[in-house]
């Protein structure tokens, strides 16, 4: 314990006797780690802010069809067992809820528009989506109101209709008669997706059911996973629950939004390795000068009986005491900006306006996310850059030959 103490001690003196050299090392640790914290914060939150928006408002963790209903859907083709389904799903503690899904044509004044309406329990669909949540203009859906609808915002300047105006809807119901019916506008949705913006139109499921003459199954179950299991065994399961019909997660829905997201945590982590290597061959020619500038003090160390293992150990606790001081540094000085930018977060809406990426609406105010990851992932790959890059150093020390040290100028 006392050479331990010792050699921290030692280190602590000799990290500070060229005090410039230091603090110019320290700072540039400190500044890089600052900036891939800030970095791995906006980059949590970009990614966990389109999974949410794909999870939360459109897809859930998985969707249950009829078999072939994804690759031609049809008004016809429904989930016959939805309720059993369902019932089974909540007993093992995956919320679900179903929706019913049509096409139709809806008109206001001298405009009219292709849309695709979406039927659905306010109620029951509240524990399965925050879509509830994301009106901008009016009120969500209401059980008591039978001809109020939810409309997207793009479909909205389409039709060029506000909150309170009216519109006509007319398909064809599933025993062929003609429907059609007047709604009025409840609300206008936030940015949500190409396809909810365009064309969505979300009533209650029992004036979906009015309309098109359906008085049975449903075209689409949501279900939630419990948050500790994996997506894949969450997928199984509600396969087995489903049986015949067709159980896919939001991976398998929606494959090109999955690989964007797993490619650029991949990018993420390049940046850090292009980073800390520029920081790691700042600290390797540092401690490199330190230990050039101090052969004949390591060669007299050895010659009174320090062993190499000893200045092994020296150089590496110097490298520490400078890593430790430099990421309290870092850590702290990130607090106070990270809070700044989970609350409040970048505006880009006067860059990115209403951009979608693989078909989901972007979120125009850039948050950061604090989490383990974003301290955890920056420090340990910067400390392992700094332990890599003083290996070569602290070898150098530890075998350095006392009567050619000494010799040295």
């Amino acid at each position: 314990m006392v050479d331990s103490m010792r050699l921290w001690a030692m280190a602590w003196r000799n990290v500070w006797r060229n005090r410039r050299r230091t603090l110019v090392t320290m700072g540039a640790m400190t500044f890089g780690l600052l900036a891939m914290i800030l970095y791995a914060g906006l980059v949590e939150g970009y990614l966990i802010g389109l999974e949410r928006n794909v999870l939360d408002l459109e897809m859930g963790d998985v969707q249950i069809h009829e078999p072939t209903f994804r690759r031609k859907p049809s008004l016809y083709k429904i989930i016959e067992d939805d309720q059993r389904i369902i019932g089974e799903l909540d007993d093992a503690g995956y919320p679900a809820s179903a929706r019913l899904l049509g096409p139709a044509l809806a008109a206001a004044g001298d405009v009219s528009a292709g849309v695709s309406l979406r039927g659905l329990d306010p109620l029951r669909d509240a524990s399965v989506s925050e879509i509830g949540d994301h009106v901008a203009e009016g009120q969500w859906l209401d059980s008591g109101d039978d001809h109020g609808v939810v409309i997207g915002r793009k479909l909205a300047r389409i039709l060029d209709v506000q909150v309170g105006d009216e519109l006509i809807l007319l398909s064809q119901g599933a025993d062929g008669s003609t429907a059609n019916d007047a709604y009025r506008v409840r609300g206008i949705l936030r940015g949500v997706a190409d396809g909810v913006d365009r064309a969505g139109i979300f009533m209650i499921d029992a004036a979906f059911r009015e309309l098109m003459v359906l008085d049975r199954g449903a075209h689409q179950i949501i279900v939630r996973r419990p948050k500790h299991v994996p997506l894949a065994d969450a997928e199984a399961f509600v396969q087995q629950v489903a049986g015949d019909d067709e159980a896919l997660s939001w991976k398998g829905l929606a494959p090109t939004m999955a690989r964007m997201l797993e490619s650029t945590r991949g990018a993420m982590l390049a940046m850090y390795g292009i980073i800390y290597i520029g920081i790691g061959m700042l600290i390797l020619n540092t401690m490199l000068m330190a230990v050039l500038e101090r052969v004949r003090e390591f060669g007299v160390l050895k010659a009174i009986g320090v062993g190499p293992l000893r200045l092994f150990q020296l150089v590496m606790a110097e490298s520490a005491v400078m890593s430790g001081v430099a990421t309290a540094a870092g850590i702290g000085l990130s607090v106070f900006p990270l809070m700044y930018l989970r609350t409040s977060g970048v505006d880009l809406s006067s860059l990115i306006g209403e951009a979608t990426i693989a078909g989901i609406a972007v979120d125009p105010i850039w948050r950061a996310e604090i989490n383990a990851n974003t301290f955890v992932t920056p420090v340990f790959t910067m400390l392992f850059i700094v332990l890599f890059a003083v290996l070569y150093p602290a070898i150098r020390a530890a075998l350095i030959r006392p009567v050619v040290a000494m010799r040295q100028d």
